[in-house]
């Protein structure tokens, strides 16, 4: 830094995805409707489990906070997405990046390790079906959900104090549609060595652990389920856990190349596209894999359709 005036960046502008004004208004309207579904299929899931008592189970309990951490995770990023595509000056403030940054990394960090929950959850029940409620009471689902999140709030503290108390003081235009580590490490003009390092160690330690449990966790229940002498047992085990497979095998494919790859192979445009996936795709897929696989959120889903048909029948023989 010596023999050159530098001054601190106090903003950050956004690149986005594309610079063609015909591109982004394209986007704009793609986006504004996976966002619309990603709200209306979490907040529609949240929904049927909290009315049907047939879902008021520990599987569903953390299908619900998944979808709750969905909701969050997907606004913390989508609407400054849709703003930017409709500006022509892209900014966001220091505090205001990396506060996006927190919200994001916390509530990544959540889903991953609810995941594992998930799995974990699916293990007792299939292989300890005797202990499940015992293991998985009603407290015990509430302190493994708030100890959930509590924890990857607190990770995120690390990843962005970290991150933030790097030096930025030449360039301030960042190659993403959001204010992710990867792109703002390329900024930093200071050494940032030891924070590639803590974003490895953490990252790593957060994937490789819950994958670790969700791979554990489906061993023990292929087998189990192997065993099973009824067909039809078999055939649901497998469905249900096929949806929860699915999910996982998206949502950790897309963010280890992002985060567990050296910040020196970062390619700005690759780093754009899989974010895509993660930050927009995922949240919306999530309630859909969830459902469309599900039997029993399939028949809840029915079940609600139906109450609320006789429920518009009785209104409109009641008003005449």
């Amino acid at each position: 830094m010596s023999g050159k005036n530098r001054t601190a960046v106090t903003e950050f502008i956004l690149l986005g995805l594309t610079d063609s004004p015909e591109l982004q208004v394209i986007l704009f309207v793609l986006f504004l409707l996976l966002y619309t579904l990603t709200m209306m299929g979490n907040a529609g899931m949240i929904t049927l489990i909290k009315t049907d008592s047939q879902l008021h189970t520990p599987m569903y309990f953390f299908l619900t906070s998944l979808s709750l951490a969905d909701i969050f995770y997907s606004s913390t990023i989508a609407p400054k997405m849709l703003a930017d595509l409709l500006s022509k000056r892209k900014v966001i403030s220091f505090t205001g990046c990396f506060l996006q940054m927190y919200v994001f990394i916390a509530l990544a960090t959540t889903e991953y390790i609810l995941f594992g929950l998930m799995a974990y959850d699916r293990y007792v029940a299939i292989c300890n079906p005797l202990l499940y409620p015992v293991i998985m009471s009603r407290t015990m689902c509430l302190k493994m959900a708030g100890g959930t999140f509590t924890a990857g709030f607190l990770n995120s503290i690390i990843h962005t104090s970290y991150i933030s108390s790097s030096s930025f003081c030449d360039s301030n235009v960042i190659h993403h549609f959001f204010c992710d580590s990867p792109p703002i490490l390329k900024l930093s003009c200071s050494d940032i060595q030891m924070n590639e390092t803590i974003i490895f160690i953490f990252a790593g330690m957060t994937m490789l652990g819950t994958f670790l449990i969700i791979l554990t966790s489906y061993i023990y229940i292929l087998f189990s389920i192997l065993r099973l002498n009824s067909v039809e047992g078999r055939r649901k085990a497998f469905s249900t856990c096929a949806s929860h497979i699915t999910a996982i095998v998206i949502f950790y494919g897309t963010s280890v190349v992002t985060y567990l790859c050296p910040n020196s192979n970062y390619s700005p445009t690759q780093g754009k596209v899989i974010s895509v996936f993660y930050t927009v795709v995922i949240p919306m897929l999530n309630p859909l894999i969830y459902s469309l696989r599900n039997e029993e959120v399939k028949r809840a889903l029915k079940k609600a359709i139906t109450r609320k048909k006789d429920l518009d029948i009785y209104i409109s023989v009641f008003l005449g």
